[in-house]
Order: C-alpha cells, then sequence, then structure tokens
C-alpha cells in the first residue's frame, strides 16, 4: 500500500500545454494536477488525442508545460534547461516503447549497454550490469542474439532490461504490449508487476486495453485534455 501522506514522487500542478498559434492552436492539456508516489504503478488511459501522450511527454522529461508546474523530487522541472532535463532522463528515468526501439544490427547484450555508455560506465562494469538486466527478464542465454534473432515478447523484455539496466527510480512504458499477442503480453505485464513490487520501481504507463491496465494500482483516464477519472484498482492483482 502506498502512503499518500508523503510527499509526492511527481507532481503536475495546473500544467496546460498548447501547440500551434492562432487558427493552429490546439491546448493539449487544460490545467491539470496529477500526483504520483514513489511505488505506485499507474495506468494511463483515454482516446487518441485525449492528452495522455502528451502527459507522459512532460513527465518524461520530453517536452514542457506551456503553463503550470511539473515537480519531480522537489525540482521544478520546467525550469531546468534542456542539458539539465537530459541529465534527469538519463539518471532518475527509464522509457520503455510500443515499438521496442533497438538496434537491429547489436546482440541483446550491447543493445542493454547503450545507456550505461551515455552515463560514463566503463566497459567491464557496463557488460556486468547489462548481463544482470538480462538475468533479471530470463533472457541470460540469449545476450549474443540481435534483435532479429528473437522473438517480439524477448526483444520488449530487452527493452526492458535497457531500461532498468540504469537503476531508475520511475519506469514509463508506452504501450509495452501494443505489438504482442495476448500471452506475450501477459509475461510482459507480469515482469513489470514484478519489478514494481519487489524492487520498488514507480511505473506510469500508457495503454488502450482495459486488461492491461488492471494490473495497476490505479487507472487515470484522460477526454479532451482534462483528466476524466482517477481511481483505484484493486490491489492491483489482475484477474483473468
Amino acid at each position: 500500500m502506498i502512503s499518500t501522506t508523503a510527499q509526492p514522487l511527481l507532481s503536475l500542478h495546473a500544467v496546460s500545454k498548447i501547440y500551434g498559434k492562432g487558427a493552429a492552436e490546439m491546448q493539449a492539456l487544460r490545467g491539470i494536477d496529477l500526483h504520483i508516489h514513489r511505488g505506485e504503478f499507474v495506468a494511463v488511459m483515454g482516446a487518441s488525442g485525449s492528452g495522455k501522450s502528451t502527459c507522459m511527454n512532460i513527465l518524461g522529461c520530453l517536452d514542457t508545460p506551456t503553463s503550470g508546474h511539473y515537480v519531480f523530487q522537489g525540482v521544478h522541472v520546467e525550469s531546468l534547461t534542456r542539458d539539465q532535463r537530459a541529465l534527469l532522463r538519463r539518471h532518475y528515468l527509464g522509457f520503455v516503447f510500443q515499438g521496442f526501439n533497438l538496434l537491429n544490427r547489436t546482440t541483446a547484450l550491447e543493445n542493454v549497454e547503450l545507456p550505461l555508455i551515455y552515463l560514463g560506465v566503463n566497459g567491464e562494469q557496463r557488460r556486468l550490469a547489462a548481463r544482470n538486466a538480462l538475468r533479471s527478464v530470463g533472457l541470460e542465454d540469449r545476450e549474443t542474439h540481435t534483435p532479429n534473432e528473437l522473438s517480439g515478447g524477448q526483444q520488449q523484455r530487452v527493452a526492458i532490461a535497457r531500461a532498468l539496466v540504469t537503476e531508475p527510480i520511475v519506469l514509463l512504458a508506452d504501450e509495452p504490449t501494443g505489438n504482442l499477442d495476448s500471452l506475450r503480453s501477459i509475461e510482459i505485464m507480469e515482469l513489470l508487476t514484478e519489478f514494481n513490487r519487489h524492487l520498488g520501481i514507480t511505473i506510469i504507463m500508457v495503454t488502450h486495453e482495459p486488461d492491461m491496465a488492471a494490473y495497476a494500482e490505479r487507472i487515470v483516464t484522460f477526454k479532451d485534455g482534462l483528466i476524466a477519472a482517477d481511481q483505484a484498482c484493486g490491489d492491483g492483482n489482475h484477474v483473468g
């Protein structure tokens, strides 16, 4: 159970986001408030154009609000420079995408090592950390395989290992099961749930699939740039 009395890990306060000007102006977010505590598993849902992807981009420090405040561990992210936001992403956030985003001619081990290169970790330490990350997703016997030698589910496991190798405190997952069949989707969701419960990683996941959202403890639903619903989802235990 997450304490809601503690200071939130990250908060959006009256955040708005406007794209374009004049007749082309589009308000993607309309003054939303959102508070996520350390260790939560939050599913984010909503139709295309609802604002959920814009919200995730702001939470992931890939975009900044037009107005309002984004506070991450007490730091006002909107006041940081581009380079400072990049450092925050690099050290505190992990990303998992629907399309895996692996380098095709690079082995699983080398794909997982990549974030550590940007952090300046030396080769021996990188390989050790990458092997441990692959082991954590059950792929220790696939480290020399390239993506085209792996199934979709295995590729997503490599992507999760790559996201976790820097030991982030927040994992942002954008439709992580969108390209997978039902069985592989369940495997990935069980893996994410395990990392959330046993390692305490805060997970924020965009999904269109209610059965995948049911793995989360909380579902935030967007509509027309606003948060239409924010509700607990049992105890996060999935019922098949």
